[in-house]
């Protein structure tokens, strides 16, 4: 399971290089995406780096990422890992970060001996008070 481990975080260290390739090695050419920016939804191809460098120039310096609680569970050359995360950046014309903790499932495969991601689900909670307000406040 040190290989998954390996796989999930080595895109946040790479990602906080400014290393889209890198972080791209990591992901399976076909991607299901459930993302925090909208859509709902997506089948992304996870080798263009076009929609990851447009992320990243809506940041002052890449972000940096961390994996805290996960749990990894494999099947043959299939595995899914769960964690609570937290991403801080500095928006572009900010002076000041930001922190936010959000949930994260990811679904891996292994091809070729090689693990990839083939699908990855990050949500932040919402309060159910009547106000539908993303729960951002949060912390583990």
């Amino acid at each position: 399971m040190q290989d998954i481990q390996d796989v999930i975080e080595s895109r946040y260290e790479r990602l906080a290089a400014g290393d889209v390739a890198g972080m791209q090695a990591c992901y399976a050419p076909k991607v299901v995406q459930f993302s925090l920016a909208p859509p709902l939804g997506a089948l992304m191809d996870g080798r263009d780096p076009g929609p990851l460098n447009a992320w990243l120039a809506t940041f002052e310096a890449p972000p940096k990422r961390t994996v805290t609680q996960l749990e990894i569970t494999t099947s043959g050359d299939v595995a899914f890992a769960t964690s609570i995360d937290s991403m801080t950046a500095t928006p572009k014309g900010g002076d000041s970060p930001f922190t936010l903790w959000y949930r994260m499932t990811v679904g891996l495969s292994r091809v070729d001996g090689q693990w990839l991601i083939v699908h990855e689900h990050a949500s932040v909670p919402f309060y159910m008070d009547g106000s539908f307000r993303a729960a951002v406040d949060l912390e583990p």
